[in-house]
């Protein structure tokens, strides 16, 4: 029989790590007596991270007595206590490669079902001082599982477990886990997990998203696992591309059209990503990585890059003064998660400045395909002078069937006629919103500067936009991902304070930074990145999870730790990869 051995909980606090402040409940400790369990929670306990544990799915974990044994020979430990692993329940008995997702069991007067393994990240790493918990715990085949209550009660240590129930379709927590972070997801037994009905949504996202995986083509990584940073992996590497014509689009926008130098077909693009460059701006010295979307129709025959040219931007200024008609460039292929989706939802292109780029391809494709989708441009910028692709907006947006366009000047000139040129003066706002009238089941594709997009994000979000409807596109990096960190403040990357003029050079292409790489002082990519002050997103930092997993834009990486799944080709885990020569990361 299956015992309760300790009710363990824990309130979230503040601990120091790594320089860091990180908010978290993994210390949980033994309590005496009864405790009332909640649909939500233990009586006394709680999450600092209510994005990634705790909730209906996730009331209660558990743990087993065995299971801490286990770990003890394995670590050569002998100073584990109850709560040792952050579950709430230690149990004895029901190991995971027997207990089965839907099983149900009574615990004294309350009953539970389960609901799927344990989610590891880094902070069980924290509470056992063994940075290589996460993965060690999943590779194991001992994740443990959740509970989720469906009935409320009470228990207490000494409680008998008693089985009540069981799903139909019989697939141990074992197994459930391993389909989702070893290698090969058999299609049968992803069907057989989406067929029990208790299975939490966050992994029966997983699995929908691993069998629609099914017929793309090897090294395509693991869709259950990977961000959307990853969803359309690339190949590694540039080629050369003989600049075939440079057309001046406004006051300060420069496009570039590029084609091929051997007459062969150019990678195909998807509508709403972009392109690396490597310029060569000084002789001897290390070459400039920046990130350009592409603004023309979708074309294997040439590509259109549209450049901002800033005051003191460097790659800017020499593209505009060096670069002609003739020249070749190196490019990378196409790449990029910021793409128009299918479906019949109507469609909210907007942005702001150089941000039309990527929306443009948008509507290049829109109308290309005769859409009858409802399309509203947004568009804000300075005045006429400032204004790249008026004309081709125009002409494009008469195109569709349902197409509506509004532009804002923030500062229109004289002779910019309003009705022609512009519709209304002012900044975007929630105001603008309500007058535009934009259906609010709407995809939104939203990019421009920074400020602009997480004012919009804010509009939008209070306007009823699902977030899930909201895609956003960041020039310079991505939106960081770092659980449980708390005050960290946000600073423009920079070089590391001792970076020297030895080892590989990591080159993070969307955030402009180059740093060599130092083996004694970083063990990842990831923690050179930090240093920089690059964005970045993780959470088991042991090539789990795959939330790092981002573009390997050129250049070679070795694994340390070995990833349980290795990432979709021409892309990298940087929590746990090293570079053996010069890399350019998509970060």
């Amino acid at each position: 029989m299956a015992r309760l051995l300790s009710v363990n909980v824990g309130l979230p606090r503040d601990i120091e790590w790594k320089g860091r402040t990180v908010h978290t409940a993994i210390w949980k400790d033994p309590m005496s007596g009864r405790c009332r369990v909640r649909n939500l929670n233990l009586d006394g306990d709680g999450q600092g991270d209510l994005a990634g544990h705790g909730g209906e799915q996730r009331a209660v974990f558990v743990y087993q007595i065995e299971s801490h044994g286990y770990w003890e020979e394995q670590l050569k430990r002998t100073d584990f206590v109850a709560g040792q692993f952050g579950e709430n329940f230690t149990i004895e008995g029901l190991p995971d490669e027997d207990v089965c997702i839907g099983d149900r069991y009574q615990i004294g007067s309350a009953v539970f079902e389960v609901t799927q393994p344990r989610v590891t990240c880094y902070r069980v790493g924290i509470r056992m001082s063994e940075p290589r918990m996460p993965a060690l715990l999943t590779s194991s085949g001992r994740p443990g599982f959740y509970f989720r209550v469906l009935q409320e009660g009470e228990v207490e240590a000494g409680d008998e477990i008693m089985k009540v129930g069981e799903a139909k379709e019989r697939m141990t927590v074992a197994e459930v886990n391993a389909l989702l972070y070893s290698p090969g997801h058999p299609r049968d037994q992803l069907e057989r997990a989406l067929r029990i009905e208790a299975l939490s949504p966050g992994w029966r996202w997983s699995f929908q998203a691993l069998l629609q995986s099914q017929t793309a083509a090897a090294g395509s990584g693991n869709a259950g696992l990977a961000p959307a940073a990853s969803a359309h992996p690339a190949a590694a590497g540039f080629q050369r591309l003989r600049v075939a014509a440079v057309e001046q689009e406004s006051a300060d926008v420069l496009s570039l059209k590029m084609q091929s130098t051997d007459g062969q077909p150019l990678p195909p693009a998807l509508p709403g990503q972009y392109v690396v460059l490597r310029l060569q701006t000084t002789t001897g010295g290390p070459p400039l990585f920046r990130s350009y979307s592409l603004s023309g129709p979708l074309s294997t025959d040439r590509y259109r890059i549209s450049v901002k040219i800033e005051p003191n931007g460097a790659a800017g200024s020499y593209l505009r003064r060096h670069v002609r008609v003739g020249d070749s460039l190196d490019v990378s292929s196409p790449r990029g998660s910021f793409v128009l989706e299918s479906g019949q939802r109507p469609i909210i292109l907007l942005s702001a400045g150089i941000g039309a780029t990527p929306v443009l391809a948008m509507l290049y494709a829109l109308a290309a395909a005769n859409s009858t989708r409802q399309v509203v441009w947004i568009h804000a910028a300075r005045d006429r002078e400032h204004h790249p692709f008026a004309g081709e907006v125009r002409r494009l947006i008469l195109a569709l069937t349902n197409g509506r366009s509004y532009v804002y000047y923030s500062r229109p000139g004289l002779r910019d006629k309003v009705g022609e040129d512009f519709d209304a003066t002012g900044h975007l706002s929630r105001s603008v919103f309500d007058e535009v009238g934009f259906p609010r089941e709407a995809d939104v594709y939203l990019c421009g500067p920074t400020p602009f997009m997480a004012d919009m994000k804010e509009v939008l979000a209070n306007s009823g936009v699902a977030p899930g409807r909201i895609h956003m596109e960041i020039f310079n990096g991505s939106e960081s991902m770092t659980p449980g960190v708390v005050g960290a403040v946000t600073r423009t990357p920079h070089l590391p304070k001792d970076d020297a003029n030895t080892g590989p050079l990591v080159s993070f292409a969307r955030s402009g930074i180059a740093a060599h790489w130092k083996a004694s002082t970083y063990q990842s990519i990831l923690e050179l990145a930090e240093a920089c002050d690059v964005p970045v997103r993780w959470s088991c930092r042991t090539g789990v999870c795959h939330s790092c997993e981002s573009g390997l834009v050129s250049g070679a990486v070795i694994y340390e730790p070995e990833p349980l799944d290795m990432p979709a080709q021409g892309n990298v885990l940087i929590c746990c990869s090293q570079p053996v020569r010069d890399v350019v990361i998509d970060l």
